[in-house]
């Protein structure tokens, strides 16, 4: 019988920090104690000028490989979650398949997602897995949001890092260790965080509010652009109902599950959620003081730092939660 399970993950993180200290002298008005206290991050690596999503997701995977007793030429089959792709085309997959030296009978292939990435691509490896398509895949998250960032905008410079982390998942004959997988989109909020300039077609269409002119900063070709509330709002609304629906496809209560592993949006954020939810703070786990919002990494990376804490341990019940940029959510119970 075919179950899949994460065997192993590990991250990457650019040598470069971008640190409070660094951000409160470009603009005084905000302090480091208030750019702490507003996101929870203390500063957040950056990827260099010419190191790019496919450089990070090659070494998360050489670090994957190094660190467990995993070959290359095991590997029947790639994920790779980004939304900062080096090129429109070729895909990104394609590229980090030729880096790690997967064979060339590996499939590889990119899912342009954020926040909820993770869940997706764990998602669509356990499909494959479950269906006998593929016995080992490497899903790979990688991210570049920082040369998307303005500048001039602080309002998201002090939030998002960039980071990889790369999840080997296998087939275990054993009980599922993936259940209750959910998933939501709602397009309709498609607006409130974008990378207006870039690409094909002007996100002044889609958000009028994403305007350099009006935001009073000069274009860096991409200006990503991000409306707070209407976020912060969006993830209150349906992080509740999916914690809900994951629970009763599960047939479980929150006393049931042994850590919460969401996305690492923002510190203020996540406590809101966790008081909403009435999640105890010692199995609420968070961990983006040194990263930022690492996007669609800030899953695996906060689960590979909780156990390097020793907070898993075989056999317990974790929940994973992905929201943001869509609007996409996604959610799953783990069994470490």
């Amino acid at each position: 019988m075919s179950n899949a399970r994460i065997a192993a993950i590990e991250y990457y993180l650019p040598e470069a920090v971008l640190t409070n200290e660094m951000i409160s002298v470009e603009f005084p008005e905000w302090s480091v104690e208030k750019i702490a206290a507003k996101t929870g991050v203390h500063s957040r690596h950056i990827s260099a000028e010419d190191e790019f999503s496919s450089d990070l997701a090659i070494a998360a995977g050489k670090a994957l490989f190094a660190r467990h007793a995993v070959r290359p030429d095991e590997i029947d089959y790639l994920i790779v979650c980004t939304q900062s792709p080096d090129y429109f085309l070729p895909t990104t997959a394609c590229i980090v398949q030729a880096g790690l030296e997967l064979p060339t009978s590996t499939g590889a292939v990119d899912i342009n997602l954020g926040c909820s990435g993770y869940i997706y691509a764990l998602g669509q490896a356990k499909g494959l897995i479950e269906s006998g398509q593929a016995s080992k895949v490497l899903v790979i998250t990688a991210d570049t949001y920082t040369k998307f960032v303005n500048p001039a905008d602080k309002s998201v410079r002090t939030i998002f890092g960039d980071g990889a982390a790369a999840s080997l998942v296998t087939n275990d004959g054993n009980a599922e260790s993936m259940t209750a997988l959910t998933y939501g989109s709602d397009g309709q909020g498609a607006k409130h965080l974008i990378v207006p300039n870039g690409g094909l077609r002007s996100g002044e269409q889609l958000q009028p509010k994403s305007d350099v002119g009006l935001r009073s900063v000069e274009s860096n070709g991409f200006d990503l652009f991000m409306d707070g509330p209407e976020i912060f709002n969006f993830t209150l609304r349906v992080v509740p109902e999916t914690v809900a629906s994951i629970l009763a496809k599960n047939n479980a209560t929150l006393e049931d599950i042994d850590l919460f592993v969401f996305h690492q949006a923002n510190a203020f954020m996540l406590e809101h959620l966790r008081k909403r939810l009435g999640v105890p703070s010692e199995k609420f786990f968070v961990a983006l003081d040194q990263t930022g919002n690492t996007v669609s990494s800030s899953i695996p990376i906060a689960l590979s730092r909780a156990e390097e804490k020793n907070l898993l341990s075989p056999g317990m019940k974790v929940m994973l939660l992905g929201f943001g940029v869509g609007l996409s959510w996604g959610g799953m119970l783990l069994e470490w």
